[in-house]
């Protein structure tokens, strides 16, 4: 293996770091892990609107109150469902997410502190450079779809949806996507996801799937959605190009 093979594969070990470390600290993946949901808002409905400013998650008892001999996993698909008390705290993780996100999405290094901002600078200036700023090129393209009117970036992921959003905003992503716009597929695959986009945005919107995997590709084709395949430099400057002339 080269040395620049080597310090990429590196580099990736470093940013993966970094998500996890974020999802834990302030996302409440270790909570979390075995409770994902597809959609920031899917237990919104178990929240009883409680202020969570002087809220202590640590001492809420949230993992003491599964039920002796339940699943840890009570929020997946298996028909098991924790008491109203703990379906409540977990809403309120959720919601706490939600505004950590939306409070930080533009500036990531007041999350992170000035010590942690400095690294990840780092890591993501190595980033750019091994890519050869793949990430401004993708950037360019968000922004020009997020500035148009009627027109919204929504992402569909097959990470878990807290290691996503800390994904999104340690890469800089968080002021092209909301994160009202954010999808995990890791449970039910990326066409149920795009159906659950369709139900929100409606039919008669129009969908253009930007991705560089056979499931995304697919899941566009049983909607009969266009996909639009990213699998080089040249491949993002056409499809800002596209964009740029108002071909898409």
């Amino acid at each position: 293996m080269s040395y620049n093979r080597d310090h990429q594969v590196q580099l990736g070990y470093r940013m993966e770091e970094l998500i996890f470390n974020m999802a834990d600290a302030y996302f409440f993946f270790n909570d979390l892990e075995e409770c994902d949901q597809i959609h920031i808002d899917d237990v919104a409905s178990d929240d009883n609107g409680q202020d969570l400013n002087n809220y202590n998650f640590a001492a809420d008892g949230f993992h003491t109150a599964t039920p002796q001999g339940a699943p840890p996993n009570v929020c997946l698909p298996n028909g098991v469902r924790g008491g109203v008390d703990w379906m409540r705290k977990l809403a309120f993780r959720y919601r706490k997410i939600k505004d950590t996100y939306n409070t930080y999405r533009n500036n990531v290094g007041g999350l992170l502190g000035p010590q942690k901002r400095d690294h990840w600078l780092q890591v993501r200036s190595d980033i750019e450079h091994e890519t050869d700023s793949w990430h401004s090129l993708t950037l360019k393209c968000l922004n020009m779809i997020a500035q148009r009117e009627n027109c919204v970036n929504v992402l569909v992921t097959t990470t878990q949806l807290v290691p996503a959003l800390a994904k999104i905003l340690l890469y800089g992503l968080g002021q092209v996507f909301p994160v009202e716009n954010v999808y995990s597929a890791n449970k039910i695959g990326k066409e149920q996801c795009f159906e659950r986009i369709v139900t929100r945005f409606g039919r008669k919107s129009t969908y253009v799937v930007v991705g560089d995997g056979q499931d995304e590709e697919n899941a566009a084709k049983n909607l009969n959605f266009p996909f639009w395949r990213i699998s080089s430099h040249s491949d993002i400057r056409s499809l800002h190009t596209a964009l740029e002339m108002g071909f898409l």
